[in-house]
């Protein structure tokens, strides 16, 4: 049995959960997340969320964790939330939003400009004396996880000053220069 998949989830307050055909709704304070499912089955009882399986077939397996896992993400994201933040490092990075627009300054001839989907809240900090920080926040996981991961790969941190986008807490592994 999978040890993700066998535990139910919890639903809070304000939260509401359908089930039709094979199709999940998941509606909070934060807005609404739906999601397909297959292979397992999906049942709301007495404020929870079961996700259980017919057989132990290699497919069914693996779904089973994976869907109680992306069921939990969306009743978190739409009754709490998800923040990522990124910090940029190197001399002259800097970053600014107009509502939606994110204007990046890293390195290179001109400034980079992406136009950021309306379900993640972009906000930039900036203060004199520390690096650069984009706070990204979003009820959806997975977008947001995906719009963060653009925003890192306009300039990957480097492993030798460390210089780039990076996120906030991430250990990067850094390299030796060169010995004279």
């Amino acid at each position: 049995m999978s040890r993700i998949g066998k535990s139910p989830i919890a639903i809070p307050a304000g939260v509401t959960v359908e089930v039709k055909d094979a199709v999940i709704t998941v509606k909070g304070k934060l807005g609404e997340l739906s999601q397909e499912f297959s292979d397992v089955s999906v049942k709301v009882e007495e404020g929870q969320v079961i996700v259980e399986r017919s057989s132990d077939q290699k497919e069914e397996r693996s779904k089973h964790g994976l869907y109680r896992a992306l069921i939990n993400n969306m009743v978190v994201g739409v009754s709490e939330g998800f923040t990522k933040e990124l910090e940029l490092v190197g001399v002259g990075y800097r970053a600014a939003n107009q509502g939606q627009k994110l204007d990046v300054a890293l390195g290179f001839s001109h400034n980079i400009v992406l136009e950021v989907v309306p379900e993640v809240k972009v906000e930039t900090v900036s203060e004199k004396g520390k690096n650069p920080i984009i706070k990204l926040t979003s009820h959806d996981k997975q977008l947001l996880g995906q719009v963060a991961a653009k925003i890192r790969g306009f300039r990957k941190p480097e492993p030798y000053k460390g210089k780039g986008v990076k996120f906030v807490g991430e250990e990067l592994r850094r390299k030796a220069g060169k010995s004279a």
